[in-house]
């Protein structure tokens, strides 16, 4: 089973590895995967649900179920509560902590050898520390359970920071009390910046978790547009029911305004329906009877009844979350190197700390032992786990929900980092740059106007008879033109030729269907629509001629049509420096009409689909990083052995496991827009993770007293807090800047 959990109590990088490494020694857990970004846990067990929170529990940390909308709300509603409670609990100490230092500057502390001073040191010193675990003990928390498995996080370094602080303070308050007289510049108390370090953090985070939930919002998105509830039809009963108790083969009225509430086909009706929240495209899609919906998409003014095709994790939005899911919670190797950095972060920290304390308190100036405690604790403040930890899963996060958005799911983070690499893209032509289904293209009639009719229904009486591709095509095209009112012919002696095409007998008249070969064994003449018949094999055009009676009546021209976005979306594939490459299990003449038409020079034709495989070996060997954009099926093995694989996903059948990547919407655009999306992403979190290294490189140093001996000033600890809490803000800011990126495709 597989179950999903939003966490409570995971702050940072090492709560992370505590918890992996508790599920890991955890024999009620099979798999894990934790995404540090949306605070969410993905288990594969045989146990009970409430064994696996148990377990989390254990470990020292929250989690809450996410199956439906409705847990999803859960969530929400206590993400929401530890919002307002992390910001009330800031509030108040800041509030304390900046009424100490209004005290300090307007000079109405005593001195901490008189009585008065030494009274309110007392007081502030149980306020503080009132304050200090009723607003952060979760904090302290924490830090305890972090030592006691020698697992150091975030926690420890606040704690150990605004611990030595109150602790020096604390000391110094209980040897005036027992009469002991310190030097002046040692008798400062450090009250006030434990509980505005506190508080700073406090805030940091509240302002943290209210920017980080927007990175959740495409999954939520996506989870809210499938309706709670569907009118199902059984016999002459219409109820309205939960989605939960449909089954394949239902009856579903959709009204109009109403969202489709599972995958289906439609049986009656006709409307127009948005797709746009799972395909980005814009344009609404004229559905018809037998034609395909996919739950979650929005219906327009008419009134469908559809047929049930697939529920629960079987429909498109259900694979199309399951994957975004999947996707957030992979790492890429950039954030692979972040995670090792991470793992050492803190010790090292702690042990810089030490080192910074000694020397100030053996080789500085007096008072040494207070500059030594002020140092050690603002360095083990300033330093910021938080960020490293954040920098790439938060940027995944926001951007595969934003191609989500776009219809473009990417399957796994990797393919992120790839794209900015790949130097040729490799097109497969029959479903991918063209739509896949032969149509009738041009027509040419030699016969009197008035009689056209009675022939396209004696073509769609004949060729309704058999089963080759193209006969379809021309059946599609004479029920387009024919008055539908016309009378249904009788076919006999139907006969199919193979490898020339079709005869049959209609109202006691021979007719003869099928190519050049054919007319020339029956004797039918056709010089008359030889220049069309020329101009139109030149164009890669397969040729249907029409006999009757040995008398030439019409000739069609069927081909496989041009998506017609696929030229411009090559044109700016290539206007990006990418080498594009037709790859065609077609014949070279069509492969090389079609490259023609959409602005493709290489073509590589007569190719079988387990041959596609070594074309792309051929070009990795000769250094190329490949990017193989395909319909997800004939393609599998190419687009498995391509650097990075773009799956052509349409309607209800979108191969999401074929590839990296899947193009929900079937448009070759979305490549573009894939691609534009993968470069912004890996620009975004080489941008968070310079920030953070450069954060902690410069900071750390400056909270050591690193620029004392020049400008004699060592930073304040609680400005270090504030730094420390910005840090992480900062990167989840920048992560969300790919929320609104201007997409090229």
């Amino acid at each position: 089973m597989i179950y999903r959990f939003s966490l409570q109590g995971v702050k940072c990088a090492g709560c992370v590895r505590s918890l992996e490494k508790g599920l890991t020694a955890s024999r009620a857990i099979d798999d894990f995967s934790v995404n540090f970004a949306d605070r969410s846990l993905t288990v594969s067990s045989m146990e009970p649900v409430e064994q696996i929170i148990s377990t989390v529990e254990e470990i020292g940390y929250g989690a809450i179920e996410i199956t439906d909308s409705d847990s999803l709300e859960k969530v929400q509603l206590a993400e929401q509560q530890h919002y307002r409670t992390t910001l009330i609990r800031s509030l108040v100490a800041l509030g304390f902590g900046a009424l100490l230092m209004v005290q300090m500057w307007l000079g109405w502390v005593p001195p901490i050898n008189q009585t008065s001073g030494i009274l309110l040191g007392v007081i502030t010193c149980l306020l503080s520390l009132v304050i200090m675990f009723a607003c952060a003990s979760h904090i302290y928390k924490g830090a305890w359970r972090s030592a006691l498995k020698l697992n150091f996080n975030m926690d420890s370094l606040i704690a150990l920071g605004t611990g030595a602080a109150w602790f020096y303070s604390t000391g110094i308050v209980l040897v005036s009390l027992f009469g002991v007289v310190l030097p002046e510049p040692a008798t400062h108390l450090y009250y006030e910046a434990s509980v505005m370090i506190l508080g700073f953090i406090l805030l940091g985070q509240a302002l943290e978790a209210k920017a980080r939930k927007k990175t959740g919002d495409a999954v939520r998105s996506l989870m809210q547009l499938q309706p709670s509830t569907a009118l199902r039809i059984r016999g002459d009963d219409e109820q309205e029911v939960a989605i939960e108790l449909l089954s394949l083969q239902d009856l579903v009225r959709v009204r109009p305004g109403e969202s489709i509430p599972v995958d289906g086909v439609v049986v009656s009706g006709e409307s127009y329906i948005d797709e746009s929240m799972l395909t980005g495209e814009s344009e609404p899609v004229h559905k018809l009877e037998g034609e395909p919906l996919v739950g979650g998409t929005l219906n327009g003014s008419g009134s469908l009844l559809m047929k049930v095709e697939k529920v629960g994790s079987q429909t498109v939005l259900a694979q199309i979350i399951e994957s975004v899911r999947d996707a957030q919670n992979c790492k890429p190797e950039l954030g692979k190197l972040a995670d090792k950095i991470a793992s050492f972060f803190v010790p090292s920290v702690m042990l810089f700390a030490v080192l910074t304390a000694c020397i100030w308190f053996f080789w500085g100036p007096e008072p040494q032992l207070t500059y030594a405690v002020i140092t050690m604790m603002t360095v083990l403040i300033i330093a910021c786990p938080c960020a490293l930890g954040l920098a790439t899963p938060m940027s995944v996060m926001v951007a595969v929900g934003r191609a989500a958005s776009e219809g473009v799911l990417i399957r796994n983070a990797d393919a992120l980092q790839l794209a900015e690499r790949v130097t040729t893209v490799v097109f497969d032509k029959t479903g991918t740059v063209t739509e896949g289904k032969p149509v009738v293209t041009d027509q040419q009639y030699i016969c009197d106007s008035r009689n056209i009719s009675q022939v396209r229904q004696a073509i769609l009486a004949i060729q309704s008879r058999s089963e080759h591709p193209l006969a379809a095509a021309i059946c599609t095209h004479m029920q387009m033109t024919l008055d539908h009112s016309g009378e249904n012919l009788s076919v006999e002696s139907f006969e199919s030729l193979s490898g020339l095409g079709l005869s049959a007998c209609v109202a006691d008249k021979h007719w003869v269907m099928g190519n050049a070969a054919l007319m020339a064994e029956q004797g039918v003449r056709c010089e008359e629509v030889l220049p069309k018949a020329k101009q139109w094999a030149s164009e890669a055009k397969s040729l249907v001629y029409v006999a009757c009676d040995k008398e030439l009546i019409a000739l069609l021209a069927i081909a496989d049509q041009v998506k017609s976005d696929s030229e411009p979306a090559i044109e700016k594939l290539k206007k990006a420096g990418l080498n594009i490459i037709l790859l065609s299990g077609d014949n070279q003449l069509t492969a090389e009409a079609i490259a023609l038409e959409v602005g493709i020079k290489r073509v590589i034709a007569d190719v079988k689909p387990e041959q596609k495989q070594e074309v792309i070996k051929d070009l990795q060997a000769q250094g190329e990083v490949v990017a193989m954009v395909g319909d997800g099926v004939n393609d599998a093995p190419a687009l498995a052995q391509a650097d990075l694989g773009y799956a052509i996903g349409t309607g209800s059948d979108i191969a999401i496991a074929s590839a990296d990547v899947t193009l929900i919407s079937g448009s070759i655009s979305s490549v573009s827009k894939a691609m534009s999306i993968s470069k912004a992403t890996v620009k975004n979190i080489k941008q968070n993770l310079f920030g953070a290294f450069v954060y902690n490189a410069v900071a750390i140093p400056i909270a050591a007293g690193v620029l004392f001996p020049f400008i004699g000033v060592l930073l304040n600890p609680a400005i270090a807090g504030a730094a420390m809490a910005m840090s992480s803000i900062t990167v989840v800011s920048n992560a969300n800047r790919l929320r609104w990126l201007k997409i090229d495709g």
